[in-house]
């Protein structure tokens, strides 16, 4: 089984997120699930999602504690809530930001984990690119399929493509896929230098 757990604020499309993973799992013959856990239901509040696929039947139904992958949509939250709890030397970790994993003060954190399943993206740029809005669930989507391989990228664009409409569902698609590619390249540099 393959467990992610997503971290961003209300009105980031995290539990959209979460469901997309579950859709495009659900694509390539597997069993999902995804289910979101929040307080105060308004803009801009915490909100964390989970998702878990498999090839067997799920029966945990549970909120995801030790996740195979992290999604942080929102690197404001580095420092106010306790992103990293659950997350081990074998995970992934995938950043929403532009700045440098240096620059985020998680650099005590990051050395725990392997360096080829760490991966800052700056997803809000390719969607305000590619959407027109800050909306980074689709790229980081991408960016997923890149840097776990835990699920195609023709799956995640083919979920979008099921969820939206004509061009929200091409600007997604394009976000995800320029956000693959971004992630591909910094995926092979990390592996060179190793």
């Amino acid at each position: 089984m393959f467990q992610v757990r997503i971290h961003g604020r209300g009105g980031q499309g995290v539990v959209t997120a979460a469901e997309l993973l579950s859709v495009a799992a659900f694509l390539e013959d597997k069993h999902s699930q995804a289910f979101p856990m929040f307080g105060s239901e308004r803009t801009g509040a915490p909100v964390v999602a989970f998702c878990r696929f498999s090839d067997q039947p799920i029966r945990l139904r549970e909120p995801i504690v030790d996740p195979d992958a992290l999604i942080v949509q929102d690197p404001t939250l580095l420092h106010q809530v306790d992103l990293f709890a659950g997350v081990g030397p074998e995970s992934y970790l995938l950043l929403n930001t532009s700045r440098s994993l240096d620059e985020l003060g998680i650099g005590e954190f990051l050395g725990t984990l392997r360096a080829d399943r760490v991966l800052a993206v700056p997803a809000t740029e390719f969607a305000r690119e590619h959407v027109g809005k800050p909306l980074p669930n689709a790229a980081l989507l991408g960016a997923f399929s890149a840097l776990t391989q835990a699920l195609s990228l023709d799956s995640v664009t083919a979920a979008i493509r099921d969820r939206f409409p004509g061009r929200i569902a091409d600007g997604n698609v394009a976000a995800a896929q320029a956000a693959h590619d971004f992630a591909v390249v910094r995926r092979d540099e990390v592996i060179v230098h190793a």
